[in-house]
């Protein structure tokens, strides 16, 4: 500082960056992220779930050294789409390069390496273009993944012992880059798989063609989400919103009395008290009801893949303004009725869930694993089904009733001892009745006068 004249530098530097502070220009800049990284204090949970095993697809874990093995792949999948189409790499770059800052704005906090500001492209070698080029290699390596897994590929278009695209690569290699497009840092916009397919074709595809084909690879029996929402963020958040459509159960004000606020209780002690469990009509999450004793739920597989699919989602949730809470509540509420593997096996006799794991204690600990540390929104969507669920519980006839029902009804064999029991005492009483009944009538009998005799 010379002479007490100059600020210090900090002291600049903010000043410069003062209208940034502007409501309207912060609302402007957050809108447009929706892929992150994400923090610690949710890795720290389980950091594996959230780390690419085989590929890298974005900027974030671009150049990680495990993933560049997959890097050659990914450019021999470029070289083919290109043959294919007939169209030069050049008229790919214009589309991408024309959608460049969206692009660049849906990943927050995006490094410094990938960005040359807001300023046009700049030459060979600039920041600007090697995010391109990432961008353009790795979105065409999905698309050429997502058709050669949907059989959309001649059987010549790549070699019969290629690592990746063959039937020896679709059956090894594939389900592992599945698992890694479900990793929240390890998206790549819709847009730009949309961009690419545009020039492929020549004619923009609806909004429903990319949302079907990317649902077609990651999970064949989810529906596309509702028509007219609009082209998704990512695969992830498609695959998200299209395991939830159709409205929640509302609560009638008739059933105002049987409201309870505490925590639900574990499937084997609801069923104890007389709750059944159903599966439910569809695969929304949404689909969770209660009625006259029946709670109703969709049927959830769960298999290698689900807890990292849950973490990622309820990652997003926490993360995206707007996201909204559905999957986290549902895992929050599977949790709350899971303590253990008996309540696993009882959901799965029942179809609710579907075991492709092996074992009931690993899917029981699965659950109570990733609901640690959730938050949940005020009044989520579930708290109506949790407390109507807890104000059946508490009643004592229904608990009376389910004990009846499980001791004498639940075989033949102990139906029949209980029907041979109510004969036998039926049959007891009748003959004590007929017994006793002769002996109050000779009492009668004896007690009347007798008629005076005839003068």
């Amino acid at each position: 500082m010379a002479g007490g004249s100059s600020k210090r530098t900090w002291v600049v530097e903010m000043e410069k960056t003062v209208k940034d502070a502007d409501k309207s220009v912060e609302i402007s800049r957050w809108s447009s992220h929706c892929i992150y990284r994400v923090p610690s204090c949710i890795k720290d949970i389980k950091s594996k779930a959230y780390q690419p095993q085989v590929v890298s697809l974005g900027p974030f874990h671009h150049g990680d050294p495990n993933l560049l093995p997959m890097e050659e792949h990914k450019r021999r999948a470029l070289r083919h789409l290109l043959r294919r189409s007939g169209r030069p790499l050049e008229d790919f770059v214009a589309a991408v390069e024309a959608s460049a800052a969206q692009l660049e704005s849906a990943y927050m906090d995006l490094g410094s390496e990938w960005r040359d500001g807001h300023s046009a492209a700049v030459g060979e070698g600039g920041c600007r273009e090697r995010f391109l080029e990432m961008m353009i290699v790795d979105g065409c390596f999905v698309l050429e993944v997502m058709r050669t897994a949907a059989g959309k590929h001649d059987a010549d278009d790549y070699a019969p012992n290629d690592p990746i695209f063959s039937h020896h690569g679709m059956l090894y290699m594939v389900p592992y880059i599945r698992r890694d497009m479900l990793m929240l840092e390890n998206q790549l916009p819709l847009l730009l798989l949309q961009r690419l397919v545009a020039v492929e074709s020549g004619k923009p595809p609806n909004d429903e063609v990319i949302h079907k084909m990317v649902l077609r690879f990651l999970a064949t029996s989810s529906r596309p989400p509702q028509s007219g929402t609009g082209l998704g963020l990512h695969p992830l958040d498609v695959f998200r919103r299209s395991m939830l459509f159709g409205p929640y159960q509302t609560v009638r004000s008739s059933d105002a009395d049987t409201l309870d606020t505490d925590i639900i209780r574990s499937a084997v002690e609801l069923y104890e008290a007389g709750v059944r469990f159903k599966k439910s009509k569809s695969s929304s999450l949404h689909d969770i009801r209660f009625r006259h004793g029946v709670l109703s739920m969709p049927t959830v597989p769960v298999d290698d893949s689900t807890e990292y699919m849950f973490l990622n989602m309820m990652a997003f949730e926490r993360l995206h303004v707007g996201a909204g809470n559905d999957v986290t509540a549902y895992v929050f509420f599977m949790d709350n009725i899971i303590d253990s593997a008996k309540d696993v096996a009882l959901l799965s006799s029942n179809g609710i869930i579907q075991n492709a794991v092996g074992s009931d204690k690993a899917v029981a600990k699965l659950f109570n694993s990733i609901s640690r540390d959730v938050v949940l929104e005020p009044d989520s969507a579930l708290d109506a089904v949790q407390r109507q669920v807890n104000g059946y519980f508490r009643k004592p006839w229904n608990m009376w009733r389910a004990n009846l029902i499980h001791t004498y009804f639940r075989s033949p064999w102990a139906f029949l001892s209980l029907a041979a029991a109510v004969f036998l005492l039926v049959m007891t009483i009748t003959q004590t009745v007929y017994t006793v009944l002769p002996f109050y009538r000779d009492q009668d009998n004896n007690s009347s006068p007798s008629a005076p005799s005839p003068m």
